[in-house]
């Protein structure tokens, strides 16, 4: 991305393959019961075939959910990213522009402040804050091998930050009656239209994480909660096999096999 954001923790630390691999293997496990034919009898609802069968087809379902909403949310950011491109390079004209209108120096002062902080510089406050931080480091850990971060620059970058400044950028030119710019893009209406679109595409990456997190919170609930979750279920399908048919049976290697991996 072209900016920096708060973290969002979209991937688990379990491979998104692996779930599916799961209710693959649930499809191979129905199969093999299925073939057993009257032998496979168990008294135990949720092992039952047509339970079994009702399992596979949600969990079919519950990946398909969570594979569509993260290409929405794919597609979200790539949005956010194209509404944003832009913002540095025409903060730097309207700059020059409103300094061409003949503003008064304190004005200009308080233009480029904000766009210091819309193009990641730091401005001399913000300079101060981060020299009695490092202090404040250094008293604190005078052993720490590790480089001290600048927090500023970075938290002033993200898109609800840009879109803060951006803002203020707006409020000021509209209470300046001498900026008046011939140059459409550059005109308060403009100006307002693209701010609008940062929020709805910002907004609208908010939403799609939400989505796609609660579509995998929905799949790992039907996948790995215990004794009720998918891997669980399996297991005791394999564990019934073996009483019927024995540890060294054929049957029990065919099922032996198949892995179902919990989240870690």
């Amino acid at each position: 991305m072209l900016y920096a954001t708060k973290k969002i923790t979209i991937m688990n630390n379990f491979s998104e393959v692996g779930h599916a691999k799961n209710v693959a293997n649930l499809e191979d496990l129905i199969s093999y019961c299925t073939g057993y034919g009257v032998t496979y009898n168990p008294s135990q609802p949720a092992i039952m075939l047509a339970n079994l069968n009702t399992l596979k087809t949600n969990a079919d379902a519950a990946i398909a959910n969570v594979v569509t909403t993260f290409n929405a949310f794919k597609n979200a950011t790539n949005d956010r990213e194209i509404a944003f491109l832009p913002i540095k390079k025409l903060t730097t004209r309207i700059i020059n522009a409103l300094k061409a209108s003949g503003v008064s120096e304190q004005t200009m002062k308080d233009a480029k402040t904000i766009n210091h902080k819309m193009q990641g510089k730091l401005t001399k406050a913000d300079s101060g804050k981060n020299a009695e931080q490092n202090m404040v480091n250094k008293i604190a850990l005078p052993n720490n091998p590790l480089p001290v971060v600048n927090p500023i620059s970075t938290s002033q970058q993200s898109y609800d930050s840009l879109i803060e400044h951006f803002s203020k950028l707006i409020d000021l030119l509209n209470s300046i009656p001498a900026y008046t710019p011939n140059e459409n893009d550059l005109t308060i209406g403009s100006l307002n239209v693209m701010l609008t679109n940062m929020k709805t595409t910002n907004t609208a990456v908010i939403n799609a994480t939400t989505n796609v997190s609660n579509n995998r919170i929905s799949r790992n609930v039907l996948l790995y909660t215990a004794v009720t979750g998918l891997v669980d279920i399996a297991l005791e399908v394999k564990s019934y096999v073996k009483s019927v048919f024995g540890g060294t049976s054929a049957q029990y290697k065919q099922v032996s096999k198949l892995q179902f991996k919990k989240l870690k």
